[in-house]
């Protein structure tokens, strides 16, 4: 066997073995938020496209899955925030694009503890809540610095909204546009009038 055959074996196993746990996971939340939590593990194997045993190795049961889900979402939640502040925006518009990215994103937070889901209590992911309320009060903080944001709005809200926008509702108009409508509303609502001037500031 050439040199270096064991090691490139092992690194295309663990690569495979990351792209299934990603792909069993997106799959659970797409047919989670379509049929409900209580979807057959077996057809959540099938529609990922691997074996049941496969499934089980990484998933033993519902709780192990679920869990695993708040995980992913709490970590998509994180990454998106991330890349609204490195996009450099801020205040009103960084909520605004928070909030269509949670949209986009519905299905796959389908186990965030808003949705349902059992608040995971271990440090990671209370530091994970902790992080997302931190990074959203930030994009805040901004806005009422120069006043383009109500004073009185916090971080609860925003979540709130996000939480809603992403439950469709079970009859009705397109929830695609009506979410987006009440965004476009929600952020409208936090947004001054008239933002305050810039701070002249001494040289």
């Amino acid at each position: 066997m050439p040199a270096g055959a064991p090691e490139k074996r092992s690194r295309a196993e663990r690569r495979d073995a990351t792209e299934n746990r990603e792909k069993i996971l997106r799959t659970a939340a797409d047919l989670m938020a379509a049929r409900g939590q209580n979807v057959p593990l077996t057809d959540i194997a099938e529609a990922a496209g691997v074996g049941v045993g496969t499934f089980y190795r990484r998933f033993p049961d519902r709780a192990a899955l679920l869990d695993e889900m708040q995980r992913r979402g709490s970590g998509l939640l994180l990454r998106t925030l991330a890349r609204i502040k490195e996009d450099g925006l801020g205040g009103a518009d960084a909520i605004e694009a928070y909030l269509n990215e949670c949209l986009n994103l519905a299905n796959q937070l389908v186990a965030m503890p808003l949705r349902g889901g059992k608040p995971l209590v271990d440090d990671a992911a209370l530091k994970a809540r902790e992080d997302i309320g931190i990074a959203i009060e930030n994009f805040l903080a901004e806005g009422r610095a120069d006043g383009s944001i109500h004073a009185d709005v916090q971080a609860i809200d925003v979540i709130v909204c996000a939480t809603l926008v992403a439950i469709p509702l079970p009859h009705g108009p397109d929830w695609a546009v009506t979410a987006r409508r009440h965004i476009k509303m929600f952020v409208r609502g936090i947004r001054t009038t008239h933002p305050a001037p810039p701070r002249v500031r001494r040289r």
